[in-house]
């Protein structure tokens, strides 16, 4: 396996809340998890933290990204700016998203929350690979596992932080099965507007 396989895997298993921010990473066991040299699992924290995914400390090991109120607005900025404009402008897979949607409604109505906040991340993703390019879906992924390393921050306090982003997920998802394009991203530039203040407020403490 290589480092940037490695990277890659490590990458997606941040993304769905496998570590904590600011867990300190068992080199060990990692490289036995992945079934890799430690050599090549240096190579790959070196590529996360090229991608501020995780820290190296020196003579401690190897950490978590912990995401800050600074790093959040950074974030949703960049996602204002690339999501609304995929659905002005993408092929968007409306079929697959109405699915994420249903599902999201269902995990909601059954107090699944952890299915609700993967489900929630899913549909952002599928609004960017429409864009079809890979470097911009590779920059996505990277900001939604240091997003879902805010939120798992969030979460600690507000378990039911997500809740609300399935109703807006409908909204958008009503506006694009009308073919209406421009409302639906206008109903998301608004949502990634305003989410900054209520993420960062449970950051701040």
């Amino acid at each position: 396996m290589r480092s940037q396989t490695v990277a890659n895997q490590l990458r997606q298993e941040i993304s769905r809340g496998r570590y904590q921010p600011g867990e300190k990473l068992n080199e060990v066991q990692l490289a036995e998890h992945l079934d890799v040299s430690r050599n090549t699992l240096r190579e790959g924290f070196a590529e996360l933290a090229s991608q501020g995914l995780v820290t190296r400390i020196h003579h401690r090991g190897v950490f978590i990204a912990k995401p800050t109120v600074a790093d959040v607005a950074d974030f949703y900025t960049a996602r204002a700016f690339i999501e609304p404009n995929a659905l002005r402008t993408a092929d968007v897979d409306v079929p697959r998203l109405s699915t994420i949607v249903a599902a999201a409604e269902q995990a909601l109505e059954e107090g699944d929350l952890a299915k609700v906040a993967d489900a929630n991340q899913r549909f952002h993703r599928v609004i960017v690979a429409g864009v079809g390019s890979s470097m911009v879906e590779d920059m996505m992924d990277r900001i939604l596992a240091l997003m879902r390393l805010a939120f798992l921050q969030v979460l600690e306090a507000e378990p039911e932080f997500h809740a609300p982003f399935v109703a807006k997920n409908r909204e958008i998802m009503d506006a694009l099965e009308r073919m209406d394009f421009d409302e639906a991203a206008d109903i998301l530039e608004d949502s990634l507007v305003s989410t900054p203040t209520a993420v960062q407020k449970y950051l701040a403490h």
